[in-house]
């Protein structure tokens, strides 16, 4: 039994106010991890979305 990882990005505006996305793919754990660093330096619209292996997601705009 082949135990299948899920990838996943994470999309959020930073103070600023410039939309970014993750240049990497994190596992579950790892992304919710990043998205709690992410609010704790005040970004906003801090969103978790799974990809594909090798997708990277763009930022919003």
């Amino acid at each position: 039994m082949a135990i299948k990882m899920q990838n996943y990005g994470i999309r959020w505006t930073d103070i600023g106010g410039t939309p970014r996305a993750s240049a990497v793919s994190y596992d579950k754990t790892s992304a919710e991890d990043r998205k709690a660093e992410l609010v704790a330096a005040k970004c906003t619209d801090v969103e978790i979305e799974e990809t594909k292996p090798g997708q990277l997601l763009e930022p919003r705009g």
